[in-house]
């Protein structure tokens, strides 16, 4: 196995797919995830790392529609909750923004964080509760970046509350839905962002966030 830097080409690839990442929204085609696609996805998921290697992440694939009808029925609730704490401008602006595609998409991945997993003693985690969370985040980054490699959408909703996913899915006490998923392929990848073109939020500069020693 090499242990140098990739190649000028697969460097080139890996920044191109970081780059290309989009939530996606309005663009899935409704068409299926083949089988092998879906494995590679999960497999890059998996390979995340963690902290004391307690690969605290389980994955729920959903494809029922009456499961993913009775979620986004609960989504667009949510949706109106947060729209009543908007006023002026910021209202209008976020009236025009779809918020999830779990009709359109082709596929819903659930996934979980077991704090137990591995335990108690977590290797790495006794001072940062929160490194089994972290850990879980690295795997949904993986698995979007897989994803995008593959042609395919991915798209965050956030719009639930877990109390209600644990109940739909059947999910135990103590294990935490951390993202619904909505993966599939799409017709295209939009240029700019949905929030940057829907004038909500600007990107900022690299140079704003980078620090050097000190805050």
């Amino acid at each position: 196995m090499s242990t140098g830097p990739f190649d000028v080409p697969s460097a080139t690839g890996l920044y191109d797919v970081i780059h290309r990442r989009r939530d996606v929204r309005s663009q899935f085609n409704g068409e299926p995830v083949p089988g092998d696609v879906l494995t590679r996805v999960l497999a890059a998921a998996h390979a995340a790392p963690s902290v004391g290697l307690s690969q605290p992440w389980d994955f729920i694939l959903v494809e029922d529609s009456g499961t993913r009808r009775a979620f986004h029925d609960h989504v667009q609730r949510e949706r109106d909750v947060f729209a009543a704490s908007l006023t002026g401008a910021e209202a209008e602006r976020f009236a025009q923004i779809k918020i999830d595609g779990v009709l359109e998409s082709s596929l819903s991945v659930v996934v979980t964080y077991d704090a137990e997993r591995a335990g108690p003693a977590v290797l790495g985690r006794h001072a940062i509760a929160d490194a089994g969370l972290y850990s879980v985040c690295l795997a949904i980054q993986n698995l979007w970046l897989a994803a995008t490699a593959e042609g395919m959408g991915v798209g965050w909703v956030s719009f639930y509350r877990e109390p209600f996913v644990q109940n739909l899915l059947g999910i135990p006490d103590g294990i935490r839905p951390v993202a619904w998923l909505c993966l599939g392929p799409v017709t295209h990848l939009e240029v700019v962002p949905d929030l940057e073109r829907r004038g909500w939020r600007n990107r900022l500069p690299l140079e704003t966030v980078v620090r050097r020693e000190r805050w």
